[in-house]
């Protein structure tokens, strides 16, 4: 395991762990998600809020059974803190060599696999990578050769405030979808002793369209907005403010080849709507790891068996991101947007429809279906 950090480390994320990640943990050892609920650098969360671009907030929980579960459907807790706590587990285990502080900069192919090279001219070789470098990643772009797309790419800007005002009770994740901001949207996510991630993300094409200094944006928003600016009036920020490159999952692409698979944001796996990375990325890891487990067994490393990796994902995920996909370009319609959200408010069925679509992909898939909006114009509420 080779990491150009040394833990721990901070990573630009908005910190939220979705059920996807817990349904990692659970396989790997569910004991993780008791140490998770017992950690002090992490919250609960049980749903989020949708904010409408005229303004109108709807809540919806992440399950319609809250008495049921056992722990809270998500988690929120700083990245800085998260792959701290990943990492320290993957120490604890003997048959991991770990090298941190050491970039792996460029890679070749050789007879036998793959050689890496560090900025010390150290030699890596291997006869399967599996390339979770990011976002950036230079083992995508040498081995992969992966491009992003401005259209499947998005920037975030993330900061740490505190003291901002009326963070949920029940560590409701919120996401505001403001005009100024569409197709993307501004968001605060609840942490503990106080603070929160706020942020905003807009899809790299639109920012280049409308010629948007983010980080401008952000702070009008801030400092203007009706529904926000009350909420920071006694808001301190706590670091400066981070801008990083999120590549969408909105385009299916190869992800496996011979010798190597690519996990995570290297993958380009982000949720098209919600901006989720962790789950995808945890899961994709752990598909990594079956099919690694198979290619050791068969001493097979070729793409045509690690093809299988790629099934594997995309099964999980393709029908997601491709709906996730259509909900974003559907924020391009504020109006609709309002208009449901509005009748959402009022039509408790409609209501538990969207809450249902948390658990249910099926149920979601309604989201683009022309006549799933005109049988809520058409409803008697």
């Amino acid at each position: 395991m080779v990491d150009k950090a040394t833990f721990p480390r901070d990573k630009i994320c908005g910190d939220a762990l979705s059920g996807k990640a817990l349904e990692v943990f659970k396989k790997l050892d569910a004991s993780i998600i008791d140490e998770l609920v017992k950690n002090s650098t992490a919250i609960d969360s049980w749903g989020v809020t949708f904010v409408a671009p005229n303004g109108e907030p709807l809540r919806i929980p992440f399950s319609k059974n809250k008495s049921a579960l056992k722990n809270a459907p998500g988690f929120i807790m700083k990245r800085i803190d998260f792959d701290d706590f990943l990492f320290e587990k993957a120490k604890q285990n003997p048959l991991i060599s770990i090298h941190e502080n050491t970039e792996l900069r460029s890679f070749i192919r050789t007879q036998n696999g793959i050689d890496a090279r560090d900025k010390n001219d150290n030699v890596f070789s291997s006869k399967l990578f599996i390339a979770a470098d990011g976002a950036h990643s230079a083992f995508a772009k040498q081995i992969a050769m992966l491009k992003t797309e401005p259209e499947h790419n998005c920037f975030g800007l993330r900061a740490y405030y505190k003291n901002v005002q009326n963070l949920d009770a029940e560590g409701f994740i919120e996401l505001h979808f403001i005009h100024k901001a569409l197709p993307g949207y501004f968001w605060i996510f609840p942490l503990p002793n106080g603070e929160a991630n706020v942020g905003i993300g807009i899809r790299a094409d639109k920012l280049n369209s409308k010629n948007i200094n983010l980080k401008k944006l952000f702070f009008e928003i801030i400092e203007s907005e009706p529904q926000i600016k009350e909420r920071f009036a006694n808001a301190e920020l706590q670091d400066n403010v981070k801008l990083y490159g999120l590549p969408l999952g909105s385009k299916k692409r190869k992800l496996s080849g011979d010798n190597y698979m690519l996990c995570g944001d290297a993958a380009m796996l982000i949720d098209p709507f919600t901006g989720e990375g962790i789950g995808n990325a945890l899961l994709s890891g752990m598909y990594a790891a079956q099919q690694a487990e198979i290619c050791i067994q068969q001493n097979n490393f070729s793409s045509t068996i690690l093809t299988d990796y790629d099934k594997q994902v995309y099964q999980r995920l393709w029908k997601e991101l491709q709906l996730s996909y259509s909900m974003q370009r559907l924020i391009n319609f504020p109006l609709l947007f309002n208009f449901v959200v509005k009748k959402a408010n009022r039509n408790e069925a409609l209501r538990e429809a969207i809450m249902s679509m948390f658990e249910d992909i099926d149920l979601r898939s309604k989201l683009k279906d022309p006549k799933f909006y005109f049988k809520i114009l058409f409803s008697p509420k």
